[in-house]
């Protein structure tokens, strides 16, 4: 069975240790500009989402690779970049609509989450559990049952204002 990243907004604190321990993993040196996951903050609303390819069933990005240097990992399911063919036309950036590639600053080609080999190590070093690497047939049980306890304590402090 595959898995996938399942992040939860809710819990992430800003605190950017995804990004340190992917940069680490991937480049050898600390730096969320060679990340692989962003965490995107709102300051104003006081919210940070961690962003991360979510290796898609019908992969954009691989559609609109012209040098076919994107395809998928049969074991873990990752959709990955081979860096000898990429060309950093930057297509696939253009086609996610998740904002999954990256273009690398250095080199200019395209880096993505790899899963680290299905191994993560952004899920691994979350300090509050805001990124889990998870079964793909229980990402939707897991939404929902969050979704289920969000209702239930909105209801909860409802009937005592009530």
């Amino acid at each position: 069975m595959q898995k996938v990243l399942l992040v939860w907004p809710e819990k992430c604190t800003g605190c950017r240790v995804c990004e340190l321990a992917c940069s680490w993993e991937h480049e050898r040196v600390f730096s969320p500009a060679l990340s692989r996951i962003q965490v995107v903050s709102w300051k104003r609303e006081g919210v940070d989402v961690p962003m991360v390819c979510q290796q898609c069933q019908t992969a954009l990005c691989m559609e609109a690779c012209t040098a076919r240097a994107i395809d998928r990992d049969p074991e873990t399911g990752a959709v990955l970049v081979d860096a000898r063919r990429c060309i950093g036309c930057h297509m696939c950036v253009l086609a996610c609509p998740f904002g999954g590639p990256a273009i690398h600053p250095e080199t200019g080609k395209i880096i993505k989450c790899d899963l680290c080999g299905g191994s993560p190590r952004c899920a691994g070093m979350c300090p509050v559990g805001a990124i889990e690497y998870v079964r793909a047939d229980r990402v939707g049980l897991a939404r929902k049952r969050a979704s289920l306890g969000y209702l239930a304590r909105y209801l909860d402090l409802a009937a005592k204002e009530g």
